[in-house]
């Protein structure tokens, strides 16, 4: 499964985005997928994770209370939707497949494809 995602753009601090990760030429319905991001110079890291069926999800401490992560399998698309925006959520964010239940650890996703970069100014 190779995943993309996309809604990326340049928003000002407090604002909102929303992303969208879907799989190109296979439905992903079956796999927990993650969110994760990374900073120039930083490792990338974990923010969000659901479940294959959407009943369970896990959020980074940094972003709880201001990122949601959904799907929707019959349009075979995972949602992070983004608000409160701050300056330090600047970075391009991934999505990428893991197998058994959301985790948050990198090691365990695969399917990584193109990221999308988020711009927040201050």
């Amino acid at each position: 499964v190779q995943l993309q995602a996309s809604g990326g753009g340049m928003v000002q601090a407090g604002g909102s985005l929303r992303l969208s990760c879907a799989a190109s030429g296979r439905t992903f319905s079956h796999y927990a997928v993650g969110w994760f991001r990374q900073a120039p110079g930083k490792e990338r890291e974990f923010v969000a994770a659901i479940s294959w069926s959407g009943s369970d999800t896990i959020t980074a401490d940094s972003v709880k209370g201001r990122f949601a992560i959904s799907r929707d399998n019959v349009k075979n698309t995972v949602y992070l939707n983004m608000n409160s925006l701050k300056p330090e959520d600047t970075a391009v964010y991934y999505c990428a497949v893991s197998s058994g239940s959301p985790q948050r650890s990198i090691y365990l996703y695969y399917g990584w494809g193109q990221g999308t970069q988020v711009t927040v100014s201050s």
